[in-house]
């Protein structure tokens, strides 16, 4: 860990709901460990205070800030953190809740699970294997948080009619806390989702789970959910090597929701334009943890995308859908594609998101999201059809 202080000089914006919010703010940094070679007092830096973990700090306060991450200047990890206010002592959160997560850490919080015991749900979540699931549910899953508003978006009724019930369930193989998303932010304030859930180390949604399965439970019988969608939360991490990503996690969450009797509907990672070779077309990581890691079988959907690009991935997931030893056969779901990226647009119009993935935007990697907009537009066939009660 690499330790700074500084002095809060302003803030840049604060999202998410009241006691749960996240404030970026500008601090300047005023000490630095002796030997320091980087981010020096006098630096100005961008910083993100947790309002459940510190309060917001004011302008002028003093804070410590945690900037390893900043330091290295990774993608997600683009902000220093706030780790303690040096002035100012945060009042006691109430006695609420036994579950504790990001466990054995300094900042571990404790927090009120949907599957605790003495909670209003824990009877309900207690009920024997078998006697509890999701009721044919279809469950999308993804690898990258930036495929969420895209998948709502290809997943949304025409205006004017009902829309669907849909839940986020988010993983902790990414950011820990939800507040960090801007997106499940703005898409929650647009109606487009009608509730979160945090399962394992993953904290602050609007329920909390132990795991992804009591996660996907609470989704359907607590939130009432007619969809679920389980992606990590933003900051995926990847080592080039063929199993060494926390993606890798999207095939468990495939065999939870076959596990409990839900259909899974398995969103591709494409990109036309990522500069790596192993995630052009369809990324490795789809076919590792789609191909490899998860046993069940899913609903592989496959966007109609045009010339070279649609001739590969259609054949990276007809290999994805060919009959595995061991394993279940995933079934190859063709999507049309027309229409989706007006969707899109209007996607960022209605709920003022930028679309963005590994910081290309809508014009500059389409097919990263036309891809999860298909597997959205695949939920809502099933839902019209009548083959997944909603």
């Amino acid at each position: 860990m690499m330790w700074r202080d500084g002095v809060v000089t302003g803030t840049r914006s604060v999202w998410g709901g009241e006691g749960c919010s996240c404030a970026e703010l500008e601090v300047e940094l005023t000490g630095a460990p002796e030997g320091a070679i980087s981010l020096l007092p006098g630096r100005r830096v961008r910083a993100v205070a947790y309002e459940a973990l510190t309060g917001v700090p004011a302008l002028g306060e003093r804070v410590r800030l945690e900037v390893s991450a900043l330091d290295r200047a990774l993608g997600t990890g683009g902000h220093a953190m706030v780790g303690a206010r040096l002035d100012v002592l945060p009042p006691d959160s109430p006695r609420e809740g036994h579950l504790v997560k990001a466990r054995y850490m300094p900042d571990q919080v404790m927090v009120t699970g949907v599957d605790e015991q003495g909670t209003a749900h824990h009877g309900l979540l207690s009920r024997p294997i078998g006697s509890l699931d999701l009721e044919g549910m279809p469950v999308v899953v993804a690898d990258l948080h930036s495929s969420l508003p895209a998948v709502l978006a290809g997943l949304r009724a025409p205006r004017g009619e009902e829309q669907p019930r849909v839940v986020y369930v988010m993983t902790d193989g990414g950011a820990l806390p939800l507040a960090y998303s801007r997106l499940v932010s703005a898409l929650s304030e647009a109606g487009w989702l009608a509730g979160t859930v945090t399962a394992g180390q993953a904290w602050g949604g609007d329920i909390e789970a132990v795991s992804v399965h009591n996660a996907l439970l609470a989704a359907r019988h607590v939130l009432h959910a007619d969809v679920a969608v389980v992606i990590q939360g933003p900051g995926n991490l990847g080592t080039e090597t063929p199993w060494g990503f926390s993606g890798v996690a999207c095939g468990d969450a495939v065999n939870a929701v076959a596990a409990l009797g839900g259909r899974p509907v398995a969103c591709l990672r494409v990109s036309q334009a990522d500069a790596r070779p192993r995630h052009l077309g369809v990324s490795h990581h789809s076919m590792t943890a789609y191909g490899r890691v998860a046993l069940a079988e899913a609903d592989v959907v496959v966007p109609d995308l045009h010339g070279p690009l649609g001739a590969q991935v259609r054949a990276e997931a007809e290999a994805l859908c060919a009959p595995r030893p061991g394993a279940a056969q995933h079934r190859l779901i063709e999507i049309p594609s027309d229409g989706l990226m007006e969707r899109l647009r209007a996607a960022e119009e209605e709920t003022g998101i930028r679309l963005s993935t590994m910081r290309r935007g809508l014009k500059d990697d389409a097919a990263a999201f036309i891809a999860a907009a298909a597997a959205g537009r695949h939920v809502r066939r099933i839902l019209n059809a009548g083959t997944a009660h909603g």
